[in-house]
Parts: C-alpha cells; structure tokens; sequence
C-alpha cells in the first residue's frame, strides 16, 4: 500500500519540480531585460520625483563600507540617529555604497541588514540610491575588523569594490554577475529604491593616495581604465537583465565635455549606457552651470551625485539652490563627522594636519548632532522647506 501510494504521487512531484525549474528559469532569464529607457520614459519617471535631496551617506561609525554592513559593526542604532538628522533638515535621499564581498561572506545576512537599512530611511522619509561598485582608495579589501582610522587623514580606510584582483581577471569578473543581477532583481520593484548608480569612478587613478603618487599598490592606470570599462558593459548587462523599475546610471566626472565625441571613453561610456545622467563636480557655481548647460544636450534627468568641498568653492551657496531651481538631483559628499574623517581635505594625504582644519572639506553635522555651519543648514532647511 506505501509503494502504491508513492508511485501514485510520484508523477505529482515530477510536475511541481519541473514547474519550480521553469520558474527559476524565468527568474534567471535575460529575456525579460529591458533596455535603456527612452529620453520620454526617462522624463516622465522623474516627473513623478520630488526634487531629490540628500546626501552620501555613511554612519559616522564606519570607516568604510565592510564596517558600515559587516554583521559585527553594523549600527542600526547610530544609522537610526543620523537619518533622523537628515529627515530634520528635509533631506529625501541618501547615496550609499555597498561591497561584493559582503555577498561573497554572508549574502542573507548582508540582505537582512540592507533591509533593515532601508526599513530605517524609509521611516525618515528617506528613499536610497545604491551604488554596488566603487573604484576610489584602496584597492585591496579585505573582509573581517577593519584598521582604525590613520588620525587626520581623508578617507584613510575607504575600499574599492571588486577590489584589483578582481577587477584585473575577466572570469572573476563575471563571478560577479550573481551579485548586480541578484540584488538589482530583488529590489527592482522596490520604491525605497530610487536610483542604481552602478559603478563609481571606476577609472580614478587615486594619484595621491593609492596610485603612482604614493603608495603604488594601485593598477596601472591604462589597464584599470580597460578592466573599469570591461566590467561597466558587464553590470549594466546584467542590472537591465534584471529589468529594474527604477533608472540606472553611471556618474561622470572630470574630463572636458563639450563635444560628446571627444569627451574620454569612460565618460561617453557612462552616459551612454545611462537611463538618467549623473556627475560630480567639486568646483564653484560657474563651473557647475557651465557642466549642467553641456548636459541639457541629452534631454534626460540630470543628477549631481557629488559635490560640496568648501575649501575649494564648492558650497551649499550658492550651489544647492542652483541644483533646486534646475530641479537637479543634489548629493554633497559627507553627513556627520567620524571614522572616514572626510572633514578633512584631500590634500591630509600628502601633508600632516595635527589638529581639525578650520574650514571643513565635507561633512554637515559634529557627532553630537550640532551643526558645523548653522547658517549653512538654514540655508538647507531654507530650500527643503523644513
């Protein structure tokens, strides 16, 4: 009787394995990836945005992103305090950086804290640009408890994502395909999402730091160029394979962009590949206008995912109004003071600061919550209306 009743129900589970096979199929499947959005789609999904301002945002409790994610060192808590920050000053969005390493270490867990992240800015009314790769400071992560900050000295533990090793092995590259296709698909009908800003700066030298200038341990700049942009075409394939509601860009930066055909090849790249355009400038208001003018040619959204370096004139005002009045995505650099110690400028890595600069390069709030500037975040406030 137990026989029969298995051979009875056998061909039942043969039909609910092959129908669970085919829907992983069509899960997995590239033929449901879209393509780039058309100048009129990419206008009218942000014509549905409110004026999208905010910032990059780490919790002061970090020195990099493996600290910010890491089950050890996340820090809801500390997350919770500083977004509600944000939230007071009427800021919308916040640019964060995630790792491939940490879906390599623990990807439930790093989905569950990355859930709980959104769940955190979602109470603030805060939504979320990702950006899953990064080609600025270190090029050699490592996972596990991270160096303490080198005192008084910018971005001192910052990582770059895939990391040299990877980004310089096309087969590891395309290991990565799991990590943008899986996490573009499972949140890409997800409104806390906004934006997936797949690959930042991928071809900076890190002169100064990391590259030719100090410390040498960076790719030769030629080859990283080739690699960036080898797997710039391999994560846009993979993001629109998972055909994501939200736009994906790719953000440009430096260079001269006056002809499109002679701007360099990563940054005609870049805007080519993009369904919304978005760039960084850290220079004063005229530079700014005068980059935004050149942009209005490709008829899309326009998003500065970086800028703010008060030293160097790049200021709240008179640039966030200017960013507000062209209804230009607006995200400074830096929130509260801490372990990335990025209120201090660029140049700590080439000369010895003892003490806080007087000016500070980025960052808005100390770490007890009190403005640096307090007529600066009236002039926020000011703009977001809060």
């Amino acid at each position: 009787m137990r026989s029969f009743t298995r051979s009875k129900q056998f061909p039942k589970l043969i039909l609910i394995s092959t129908m669970f096979f085919f829907v992983l199929l069509l899960i997995a499947s590239p033929t449901s990836a879209r393509e780039k959005w058309t100048e009129e789609e990419a206008n009218s999904w942000y014509s549905k945005q409110p004026w999208l301002v905010g910032c990059n945002f780490s919790p002061s409790s970090a020195i990099n992103q493996l600290e910010m994610w890491q089950e050890e060192t996340f820090d809801p808590e500390t997350i919770d305090r500083e977004l509600e920050w944000a939230e007071q000053i009427g800021f919308n969005t916040v640019r964060v950086f995630l790792h491939n390493l940490l879906w390599t270490q623990d990807k439930e867990g790093f989905l569950k804290r990355f859930d709980q992240f959104l769940a955190i800015a979602d109470k603030h009314g805060i939504g979320v640009m990702v950006v899953p790769f990064d080609g600025v400071w270190n090029p050699h992560p490592k996972l596990g408890k991270q160096h303490e900050p080198k005192p008084h000295k910018h971005n001192s533990g910052w990582i770059q994502a895939p990391g040299a090793t990877i980004l310089d092995d096309p087969k590891k590259q395309d290991e990565l395909r799991p990590y943008i296709f899986e996490l573009v698909h499972r949140y890409r009908n997800d409104n806390r999402i906004q934006v997936w800003d797949l690959f930042n700066e991928p071809d900076n030298p890190n002169h100064h730091s990391y590259g030719a200038g100090r410390l040498k341990t960076e790719l030769q700049v030629d080859r990283k160029i080739e690699m960036s942009m080898r797997l710039i075409k391999k994560s846009v394939k993979w993001a629109y394979e998972a055909n994501p509601s939200q736009p994906i860009t790719i953000g440009i930066w430096r260079d001269n962009w006056s002809d499109h055909d002679k701007m360099s090849p990563y940054n005609k790249l870049a805007v080519e590949v993009s369904d919304v355009v978005s760039f960084h400038n850290y220079s004063n208001l005229e530079d700014v206008r005068h980059r935004v003018n050149l942009l209005k040619r490709y008829n899309r959204p326009i998003l500065c995912t970086e800028y703010m370096a008060r030293p160097v004139g790049s200021q709240f005002d008179p640039i966030m109004g200017f960013f507000k009045e062209n209804k230009i995505g607006a995200y400074n650099w830096g929130f509260v003071e801490g372990k990335t110690q990025t209120n201090y400028p660029w140049d700590s890595w080439d000369r010895q600061y003892t003490k806080e600069p007087p000016l500070w390069f980025h960052e808005i709030f100390r770490t007890n919550g009190k403005p640096y500037d307090a007529k600066e975040v009236q002039y926020i406030k000011s703009l977001t209306e809060k």
